[in-house]
């Protein structure tokens, strides 16, 4: 009886043991089914936003957001007002389009992108050049004149490290910069503040055109660079009180050297193709509107040189350069063969708006 009541026992323990087991193994179950969906969902979404965030900004209308910003502080439009302002409302869109201003990221889905980085960074480029072209051109008479105090401030804030994240961070920077911008604006705006002013001349225009010119050159080189470019250099070595290393020359310095050249093969790297690729359609869409920005500010002087058919094609060919982008990627094809090669594409109309602003710098420097 009592061995009996003994294996009982021990059979219900058994009993209760597997139960125990099979709660623990469908509780594990469940805790690892919670997390495995936690992290789908969470990746989904940064997805989903990642996506949201890459969506390039649209253009906007220079002359209307000019005429509706006057309205809304009660300033006059003056000479020099449109230029500026577009160039404000630029750079506001670069740090509050949907997402904000991600380069400086350190979070998901930010630090995963890199196509609106290299976007934003395309846009700041043209932000810098037109900021300094400010200081010292614009807004200065003659080159012994004194700069402006607000606007030698906003050059250097928009040249703060793009990927600063934080003390300072370089939003912070930026907005600063706008501020500055603003505090220029009020008093070019004012009839009474006659020591500001906004020089609209032949030029000053040629001297920014000349930067923008070189920008889009290099540009336009970068992007050919996808599909490889052979290039003949020589190496001569120079004094070495001067320079150690050698330099590579053009093949005309090689023959007249009676040194063999050799072939150099320039090619950008397959992961960074995209990023010069965006960066280009960041620069172009700046561009384009500071061009737009700058056809009313400097309307008498292209109209005096006959040059505002030459002006209108050059923002024609700029904004072609933002239509949409249907492959889910940049394509790198070589040559003539099936694949889309979107960097030369974009080389083109690149390349065709810098020979259009090097016609154009030419009309102005005409008497």
């Amino acid at each position: 009886m009592l061995n009996w009541k003994k294996r009982t026992r021990d059979a219900q323990d058994q009993v209760n043991d597997s139960v125990d087991d099979v709660k623990s193994y469908l509780g594990g179950i469940w805790f690892s089914r919670t997390v495995l969906t936690v992290v789908v969902v969470y990746l989904l979404a940064t997805i989903i936003i990642g996506w949201y965030w890459s969506q390039e900004p649209d253009f906007f209308s220079v002359q209307e957001h000019t005429q509706h910003a006057a309205e809304k502080a009660q300033r006059p439009i003056v000479t020099g007002y449109t230029t500026v302002e577009t160039l404000k409302q630029v750079a506001s869109t670069l740090l509050d389009k949907p997402g904000g201003y991600l380069t400086n990221d350190i979070s998901p889905p930010g630090i995963w992108l890199d196509n609106m980085p290299s976007w934003e960074y395309g846009v700041l480029i043209q932000m810098r050049d037109l900021s300094r072209a400010l200081r010292k051109d614009f807004a200065r008479s003659q080159s012994q004149s004194a700069e402006d105090a607000d606007l030698a401030k906003a050059e250097p804030r928009f040249n703060f490290d793009n990927k600063s994240w934080v003390l300072p961070a370089t939003e912070d920077e930026y907005r600063l910069g706008i501020k500055s911008l603003e505090r220029y604006l009020n008093r070019l705006s004012d009839p009474e503040k006659t020591n500001t002013q906004f020089y609209a001349r032949a030029d000053n225009l040629n001297n920014w055109l000349g930067d923008v010119a070189t920008r889009l050159g290099s540009l336009s080189q970068r992007l050919s660079a996808s599909v490889g470019k052979a290039r003949l250099n020589i190496e001569i070595n120079k004094d070495s009180s001067t320079q150690d290393d050698a330099a590579p020359v053009t093949a005309v310095a090689a023959a007249q050297s009676g040194k063999d050249a050799f072939e150099e093969v320039i090619k950008t790297p397959w992961l960074q193709i995209d990023n010069v690729f965006y960066e280009a359609r960041g620069q172009a869409w700046a561009l384009s509107h500071f061009l737009r920005a700058i056809e009313i500010d400097f309307a008498d002087v292209i109209a005096k040189k006959n040059a505002t058919v030459s002006v209108r094609q050059i923002i024609r060919e700029l904004e072609a350069a933002q239509e949409s982008l249907w492959s889910p990627m940049i394509l790198n094809g070589d040559g003539y063969g099936v694949l889309a090669n979107h960097s030369l594409v974009m080389a083109n109309y690149i390349s065709r708006a810098n020979a259009a602003i090097i016609e154009l710098r030419q009309l102005l420097s005409q008497g």
